[in-house]
């Protein structure tokens, strides 16, 4: 048996192929320099973020196009029918013919996806200078990554599964609350379950980081649980920050190196700025926008499977490659989408952060010194910044800062 493409699968095939090569296009002709960016950095400065980012967003899409023609393959050209009912003739069509599918299929798109992940997260960290890993401590966190994922992806698999069989006419309505639930749950377990599994935190102990804290919390209406500084340097020299989590773990996070290797100015910056994401709400808008998007997606996932399964209420193993192939898609397709809403709460957080601050020399040295330490593309092709930014480029958000001071006077 084969299973035939239809036309939303077509539609999703040729989108993604579409957009990928356009990627690869503008990766490999990324086209002029934008010269206002000569204002803010050196000529070398420019050439070294555009080399840096070069190889990274090359296997990106490479390793993207390498696992969609796979399970193209594997779906649409038969094999994953024959090796499910394979499972199913020497399991007995027990639970256990979907456990071998699943480890099966997850094995291979691990060992596809490697030779992406190492290359562009050990050895070309290593030759910017960016990595302060030994290859044994990136396969350490590579193991405990992929565990952590395999025992996630494999109870996910027999949740599913099992309400697919007890409920066959609206699994997916129940199967969308049940991740919906778990982004919240991520949410708050993520921050003091999962991330101590791979870094240190500790509350900041420098007074004057403490004492301006507090300051701009005050400023901002804000409760601030925990402020906490993350060993970063442990495993790169960039320099970074964010905010996560939820109600009682809700908590601002500062890599160690940003503390060591910048400005008291400028770290207020980067706390001003995470506040302001929370001050504008930004995490339960992003989790209200991934609810909606979730209901959605595993809606037209059921209407996909109703089309292409032969016997209502029962889903054979190889339902599961059609699953993987469906939100590794529409998840690429989707990107621009989701990078653009990320983009405007970025662009709003960076405003409101001056207001907080009223320090706008600060916040665009900070700009300045992250884009040329991080080796960030300071001039990306139109396309890729609106296919694959979830951050505005450094230029845009001088000029947002600027303009935030000028409304300010």
């Amino acid at each position: 048996m084969q299973l035939k493409i239809n036309g939303l699968w077509l539609l999703l095939i040729v989108a993604a192929g579409f957009f990928c090569l356009l990627y690869i296009w503008f990766t490999l002709f990324p086209g002029r320099v934008n010269p206002e960016v000569l204002n803010y950095f050196s000529e070398q400065q420019v050439h070294d973020g555009r080399a840096y980012s070069f190889v990274p967003g090359l296997l990106f899409a490479l390793s993207f196009l390498a696992q969609a023609a796979f399970l193209i393959w594997l779906v649409f050209g038969g094999r994953a029918v024959a090796i499910s009912r394979f499972f199913q003739q020497i399991t007995g069509r027990s639970i256990w013919s979907y456990v071998l599918f699943f480890l099966v299929l997850w094995l291979i798109l691990k060992l596809i996806s490697l030779p992406f992940d190492l290359y562009t997260s050990f050895f070309w960290q290593h030759h910017w200078g960016f990595s302060t890993q030994t290859l044994g401590a990136w396969w350490s966190d590579y193991i405990k990554s992929s565990g952590l994922e395999l025992v996630l992806s494999a109870a996910g698999v027999a949740i599913l599964f099992g309400i697919i069989g007890r409920w066959p006419s609206f699994w997916w309505l129940i199967t969308a609350a049940l991740v919906s639930l778990w982004l919240v749950l991520q949410s708050l377990l993520w921050p003091v379950l999962i991330s101590p599994l791979f870094n240190r935190f500790e509350p900041v102990r420098d007074p004057e980081v403490t004492a301006m804290v507090q300051q701009l919390a005050q400023k901002a209406r804000l409760p601030v649980d925990q402020v906490l500084v993350m060993d970063a340097s442990k495993r790169t020299t960039r320099a970074n920050a964010y905010f996560t989590g939820l109600f009682g773990t809700k908590r601002i996070v500062l890599y160690d190196n940003l503390l060591s290797d910048y400005p008291m100015n400028q770290v207020k910056a980067v706390v001003a700025h995470e506040m302001a994401h929370w001050k504008q709400g930004h995490i339960i808008k992003g989790l209200l926008m991934g609810v909606a998007a979730n209901f959605l997606i595993w809606l037209v996932l059921f209407l996909v499977l109703r089309s292409m399964v032969p016997s209502a209420g029962y889903y054979p193993p190889y339902t599961w490659a059609v699953i993987l192939l469906f939100f590794l898609l529409v998840s690429f397709v989707g990107s621009p989408l989701q990078n653009y809403f990320s983009r405007g709460m970025e662009r709003e957080a960076d405003r409101v952060s001056v207001m907080l601050t009223g320090d706008v020399p600060g916040a665009v040295q900070l700009e300045v010194n992250l884009a040329v330490k991080n080796l960030s593309d300071v001039s990306p092709p139109n396309f890729i910044r609106w296919f694959s930014y979830s951050h505005p480029p450094a230029l845009t958000r001088i000029s947002d800062i600027k303009q935030e001071g000028r409304e300010l006077k």
